[in-house]
């Protein structure tokens, strides 16, 4: 009886477990048994590994192989426990070196020609081994520039399981394979791209200063918010230019988002992106689309894919009531967690929210020009859809007017003039939010916090110095007397208003400060 041992990664959400895949080859009836609660894909394992070895040049021995993932309690999905599974088998028969298949975690999915097909969630699976403490990885040749974004561990390509057992010490005069022993990277199966923010600069934006004001203060303090107005009047473009104005990940950060994309299936390309996320969902996404789920793999959704930059939900009030108030807690913690039967996925969600919305039905505006016939009681219906809860979560609320023939004769002039200020473009308005956080961080060094928008209540009222009762939250403490805003709108009045005192390079919020954040929390901002 011969014994081998070689390990893979199994994903739970985006953390990964070292799984010990073991191999043992005893003299019985012929049979092939995998155990260690696999799902039906692990489970499929076993004619796909011996059709692959066979036609590989290295079949499997006609003997009884048991094949054990371990620890047994933890849940083992999909088909990147192939490799593993093929190389501890051959190791255990003696056709490649035992110890080394052992030094090396595998991953990868086994076509039954023997080639190494591209697998979801490399990444994540890499990083996970790098922090268990393993020096080397051996993965399918599509997916080797994604696995060497990890920093500080081999990185071993092969294309095909020869390949792999040449590289293991086997016997490189075995029979030929009956399908050739390279695979054509073109012939990798495509993989949905990312949704990407539109291109577009900040200084395309036509209706005034305020949607810009609105639109830094976001950027600069992380705050979620919302956009109404009739159709046309440019929301869209607004949220599409707030990832282009936000700062760029830091390498942490860029790395956690490339490693959602990586489970969710997007390409991730040769080196880390740094530019903030954006993502669209349609208005006729699941609660599972939105915060992610899954059958077998839990994959994330949309607002996990947002983490470290936008969700932004167009006509939100016809998103399905459960799927907004889904993503309550997620505004609150920054995170989701995913609950099966047999394990609990958990997926980052710190990301900026923002809604849009038409203010009736119809689309019409509040003025009677704009031809709106709908009664009062149908346009406080339609915009109730979106729940008081998750409304009290955001804390900028702006209304978006129509583009005036005047207003656009205005920016005409404006930019033929000379002597007037030039419109602010995205790269002026990202250094202008990158100094403001830069302000942030340094007041909030000691701390886990590096946004304003992270800060908790207590702090801001406590050490923060922005205490009840003081000359500059007197409006605020009015407002909160008569029932205006929640105690959850307080605290969030005050991190727009440290927000505001950093844009200006004021060392802490005054009344003015405070009364503007109260105003854009109301929606009464002028």
């Amino acid at each position: 009886m011969a014994v081998a041992r070689t390990r893979a990664i199994a994903l739970v959400g985006l953390s990964g477990s070292v799984v010990e895949v073991e191999a043992d080859l005893s003299s019985q009836l012929p049979a092939f048994v995998i155990i260690g609660l696999p799902d039906t894909a692990l489970g499929e394992a076993r004619e796909r590994v011996r059709s692959a070895a066979g036609n590989a040049g290295c079949p499997l021995p006609a003997r009884r192989l048991t094949v054990n993932l371990s620890p047994a309690s933890l849940p083992k999905h999909g088909s990147a426990f192939d490799l593993a599974i093929a190389l501890s088998c051959l190791a255990a028969a003696g056709t490649v070196d035992a110890d080394s298949v052992a030094r090396v975690v595998h991953l990868g999915e086994l076509g039954l020609d023997g080639r190494l097909r591209p697998t979801h969630g490399i990444l994540p699976a890499v990083l996970a081994a790098a922090r268990a403490g393993h020096e080397r990885v051996m993965v399918p040749s599509a997916n080797a520039a994604e696995a060497r974004l990890v920093p500080g561990i081999e990185v071993v390509p092969v294309a095909t399981l020869r390949e792999a057992v040449e590289r293991h010490g086997g016997d490189p005069g075995i029979e030929a394979a009956r399908i050739g022993a390279t695979v054509d990277e073109g012939e990798v199966p495509a993989i949905p791209a990312l949704t990407e923010a539109p291109e577009g600069d900040l200084a395309d934006v036509i209706g005034g200063d305020e949607p810009i004001q609105a639109l830094l203060i976001a950027a600069a303090g992380g705050h979620h918010l919302l956009l109404a107005g009739p159709p046309g009047a440019g929301k869209t473009m607004l949220a599409s230019r707030l990832p282009g104005i936000l700062p760029d990940l830091s390498p942490e950060a860029a790395l956690e988002v490339a490693s959602l994309r990586s489970l969710a299936g997007h390409p991730i390309g040769e080196t880390l992106s740094v530019r903030p996320p954006f993502e669209a969902p349609h208005h006729t996404a699941s609660a599972a689309a939105m915060v992610g789920g899954g059958s077998r793999g839990i994959r994330p959704g949309a607002a996990a894919r947002a983490s470290h930059g936008v969700l932004f939900l167009d006509e939100a009030p016809e998103f399905p009531a459960s799927v907004l108030d889904a993503l309550r807690q997620p505004l609150e913690s920054g995170r989701i967690s995913i609950h099966r039967a047999n394990a609990v996925a958990t997926f980052p969600a710190r990301f900026q929210l923002v809604l849009a919305a038409n203010p009736c039905p119809c689309g019409g505006g509040d003025s009677p020009d704009e031809g709106c016939a709908c009664p009062p009681a149908t346009k406080r219906r339609y915009f109730a859809r979106i729940s008081g809860p998750l409304l009290d979560r955001v804390d900028l609320r702006l209304f978006v007017h129509r583009v005036t023939p005047s207003r656009l004769n205005m920016e005409r002039d404006r930019a033929d003039d000379p002597g007037t200020v030039p419109v602010m473009t995205s790269e002026e308005a990202r250094r202008i939010v990158v100094r403001a956080r830069d302000a942030a961080a340094r007041r909030l060094a000691g701390t886990s916090w590096r946004t304003n928008a992270e800060m908790p209540g207590p702090w801001l009222r406590g050490d923060g110095g922005l205490h009840p009762g003081s000359v500059a939250t007197r409006a605020l403490d009015r407002s909160l007397e008569r029932g205006s805003i929640t105690m959850r709108g307080y605290d969030r009045v005050l991190k727009v208003a440290w927000t505001i005192a950093d844009l200006e390079e004021a060392e802490r919020p005054n009344a003015e400060h405070v009364g503007r954040a109260l105003a854009m929390r109301l929606g009464t901002a002028a």
